[in-house]
């Protein structure tokens, strides 16, 4: 196959121009205005209204650290394939002893169903985790 030596990129290839006038022209970001966001509150700021009307400004709060806590929660459902395998000690009644606190969980969700007394020892519980247990035969004791 014959090889073109005629195209205009050949013929321009040694100067420094390449058909774009004197130096500097097409070479950096002058003729964009800039780089990135350069110039949206300047000679951009047509396009960012149209664009990007949402650029600058704040919305909405941010919390501060010393007030942000993650809860770790689990539900009532989940109890049983959580001792499931393991042995737990066992109150006067003869009921499973569960120390939450163990297991990296801080309170009770009344999600889900449980058909077994059981002692929970948790930080926190809802009415609804209280009440499910309570009527399984169970309690939730109130841990530090």
């Amino acid at each position: 196959m014959v090889v073109r030596r005629d195209r205009k990129v050949r013929r321009q290839r040694g100067s420094r121009l390449y058909g774009w006038g004197t130096i500097g022209q097409h070479r950096k970001s002058g003729m964009r205005g800039g780089f990135g966001n350069a110039g949206l509150h300047k000679h951009k700021w047509s396009y960012a209204m149209k664009y990007d009307k949402d650029h600058f400004g704040k919305c909405g709060f941010v919390r501060p650290d010393a007030v942000m806590h993650d809860v770790a929660a689990i539900n009532v459902g989940s109890i049983p394939s959580l001792i499931q395998g393991k042995i737990l000690t066992q109150d006067e009644k003869g009921r499973a002893v569960l120390v939450l606190s163990e297991y990296g969980y801080s309170k009770v969700l009344g999600s889900g169903k449980i058909d077994f007394p059981i002692v929970v020892k948790a930080a926190s519980a809802t009415e609804l985790a209280k009440k499910k247990i309570s009527e399984a035969g169970g309690e939730v004791v109130a841990a530090e």
